[in-house]
């Protein structure tokens, strides 16, 4: 394996504020990164993804009428427990939960799916503790940046947010 070749397979640590951000977009651009279809040595049968980090999860907009309409539904496969939680009650007891279902809903159902969900790491408000320190990406709108390349040395690249 080559040099380049290494640093496209790096893992990258991507932060994203989810603060005003509609939920099935902002989860379609995560499932993006974590499959690692922005990267141009994408291979479906490779987990060649990123890691995530969204912060102000409690912020996640819907649009229409779904946060009236939304069930999220566990069973406990015992008779009778079937258990439904309105995306209202959702939101303030467990907000990380509805970005990773949403998030869960876009990646292949395959075995890589797992894998790539422990990737993901949701916050409700913007204190992430140490984890901040990994962060090489920050997403404004939830792309990418235009200068953005796999294959220049991490120690080259802008801490910043873009």
């Amino acid at each position: 394996m080559s040099q380049a070749t290494a640093l496209a397979y790096a893992r990258l640590w991507h932060h994203v504020d989810a603060t005003d951000r509609v939920l099935g977009k902002l989860a379609e651009r995560i499932a993006l990164v974590l499959m690692g279809k922005h990267k141009p040595i994408y291979d479906p049968g490779v987990d060649s993804g990123d890691y995530v980090l969204v912060t102000n999860a409690r912020r996640v907009l819907v649009t229409g009428r779904k946060s009236e309409q939304l069930l999220y539904r566990k069973h406990s496969m015992y008779p009778g427990g079937l258990k439904e939680t309105p995306y209202n009650a959702m939101m303030i007891k467990n907000p990380d939960e509805i970005i990773r279902h949403a998030v869960s809903g876009m990646l292949p159902k395959n075995k890589l799916r797992e894998r790539r969900l422990e990737r993901l790491r949701i916050f409700p408000s913007f204190h992430m503790g140490k984890m901040g320190g990994n962060i090489l990406r920050s997403w404004d709108d939830g792309t990418l940046p235009s200068d953005w390349n796999p294959c220049i040395p991490t120690t080259t690249m802008s801490l910043q947010k873009r």
